[in-house]
């Protein structure tokens, strides 16, 4: 009986220490394998060309980091190791976004990137702050590239997030650079997404025409529905019809592009100040119609002038050579780039740690660079202003996207002057 009860015994040590095996190979490997990085974004539906572009950009980025040996962390820790971006297509949904951040964290995510609605960013940053709360040991980081509701760092900012994009409020005192000195602007025409973010850029625009061009009337203001108008015509005659000289409009993806697209076509002239003119079709779709007349403002330029933003465009198209996937962001590299110095400098990847190297830091890249205020972890950066012209023309070596259009930088915005104050009251851990 003795002999049964040990070999019994025996089995069971041995059954247990089997059943331990993958749970100790997990822990290891998390100690020493890839740095997980999730992308949650819109990858198929109607703006899935925008969560495409935004993939090459991320994915170019990690490559860079990884190509000079990964993250540099102590061997305590499992010494260098690459970041690991993965894909997770919230199609535009922000319950599948929601869906998708359950996913990235079981999967061992501890870094969230998503920037293309702020509508879902404002949804993935309130399910984040519940998490870290509620799973200190899984804590994550929420790292934005777009989305710009200015909400996102004030009053709804949180230690968790960090925008790497200027926020809506930023990108309109950028334009009103341009439309302050444009006296032929009598009238203009509001239109943007009902969303959170569409409806922050036109209350914003009425607020700085008030402050910088009090002579300048509001013909017309109107908010559609994001992503699901097909046919723009009956905006773009209301918006001919209305005498306006310029459109102000922060429409993104095929909202901008069908826009644009069908004032072209009910033989609108006057001048679009966007915030995303620049690229996914709209230079092609307005056509010769748009030459001096479609303004963009960015945090970057391909014709940016200078000898390292041109290598760091021609460097781009090397890897991404269709014309089709040209769409850069420099932003999206400095994010990372801050994402990766910030891990090596807090030792750990443990969220609130690296949150805490995040804070303060300062990052450049190609002659770019950039600091992450403290106060509201907004990024603080230059910005550019550039209006639509024909490849080859002063000032425009370089078009978008293959389509013979590129843009002419007219203003550059120190980091110091596009800077704006927070009302955030940041809650530390």
């Amino acid at each position: 009986m003795e002999y049964l009860r040990r070999s019994l015994l025996k089995r069971a040590l041995s059954a247990l220490s089997a059943a331990a095996l993958p749970w100790a190979s997990a822990q290891a490997a998390s100690a020493s394998g890839p740095i997980r990085v999730a992308l949650i974004e819109g990858l198929s539906g109607p703006f899935a060309n925008a969560g495409e572009a935004v993939y090459r950009n991320i994915l170019w980025a990690v490559e860079r980091v990884n190509a000079r040996g990964g993250v540099r962390l102590p061997a305590a820790t499992g010494g260098a190791r690459p970041l690991q971006l993965d894909r997770y297509d919230s199609k535009g949904q922000n319950e599948e976004a929601l869906s998708a951040l359950r996913s990235a964290i079981d999967d061992g995510a501890r870094v969230v990137l998503q920037g293309n609605s702020s509508a879902t960013a404002a949804v993935l940053l309130d399910a984040i702050n519940k998490h870290n709360e509620r799973d200190p040991a899984r804590r994550v980081l929420f790292l934005n590239y777009s989305a710009v509701d200015p909400a996102l760092t004030n009053e709804r900012c949180s230690y968790w997030h960090f925008r790497f994009d200027a926020h809506a409020d930023m990108r309109m005192a950028a334009l009103m650079e341009v439309i302050r000195e444009d006296r032929a602007v009598k009238s203009v025409y509001l239109i943007g997404q009902d969303y959170s973010f569409g409806q922050a850029v036109l209350k914003e625009a009425r607020r700085q025409l008030g402050e910088q061009r009090p002579d300048v009337q509001v013909a017309g203001e109107e908010l559609h529905p994001l992503g699901r108008v097909k046919d723009f015509a009956p905006y773009a005659v209301k918006i001919k019809a209305s005498g306006a000289q310029a459109v102000i409009t922060g429409n993104w993806g095929n909202d901008l592009t069908l826009l644009i697209k069908a004032a072209r076509e009910v033989g609108y002239e006057g001048r679009f100040f966007t915030y995303y003119g620049n690229a996914l079709g709209a230079p092609a779709a307005i056509g010769d119609a748009g030459l001096g007349r479609v303004v963009a403002v960015a945090d970057w330029l391909p014709n940016v002038p200078g000898a390292q933003s041109e290598a760091f465009y021609q460097a781009f198209r090397q890897r991404f050579p269709k014309p089709a996937d040209d769409y850069v962001h420099m932003r999206m590299q400095l994010m990372i780039e801050a994402l990766a110095q910030a891990i090596e400098k807090a030792g750990s990847t443990e969220a609130a740690a690296v949150a805490a190297k995040l804070e303060g830091s300062s990052v450049s890249l190609h002659g770019q660079s950039g600091t992450v205020r403290a106060s509201d972890h907004q990024f603080q950066q230059g910005l550019v202003v550039g209006v639509m012209e024909k490849q080859g023309q002063p000032g425009v070596r370089f078009d978008v996207e293959g389509s013979g259009y590129g843009f002419k930088v007219i203003r550059q915005i120190p980091a110091s002057k596009a800077e704006m104050p927070t009302t955030c009251r940041m809650q530390r851990p």
